[in-house]
C-alpha cells in the first residue's frame, strides 16, 4: 500500500475513533448539578479533557490502523475469505 493511502486510512480511522472517544467521561452542567450560566448550553461538558482524548485517540488509531493494514495484507486471511 502506498504511503498516501496509509495516511488517508489513518486520517479516517483517527476521526472515527475521536468521535467514539469524545463522550467518554463527559459530564454536563445538569449531570454535575452545577448552576447553568445564562446563555450557555446545559448539555455542554464541564471539563472536556480534549488533550487527553486526542492523545488516547492517536494511540488507539495507530493500533486500529495497524490491525487494519495487517488484515488487508495477510495472505492467510485472503485465502480464508476467498474459499
Amino acid at each position: 500500500m502506498q504511503y498516501g493511502s496509509i495516511i488517508a486510512v489513518y486520517f479516517v480511522v483517527w476521526w472515527l475513533t475521536f468521535v467514539a472517544v469524545l463522550p467518554i467521561g463527559a459530564r454536563s452542567h445538569h449531570e454535575a448539578g452545577v448552576e447553568v450560566v445564562a446563555g450557555s448550553d446545559p448539555g455542554a461538558p464541564l471539563k472536556p479533557h480534549l488533550v487527553r482524548k486526542i492523545l488516547l485517540t492517536t494511540g488507539l488509531s495507530i493500533v486500529f490502523t495497524g490491525l487494519l493494514l495487517w488484515g488487508l495484507s495477510n495472505e492467510t486471511l485472503h485465502a480464508y475469505w476467498n474459499r
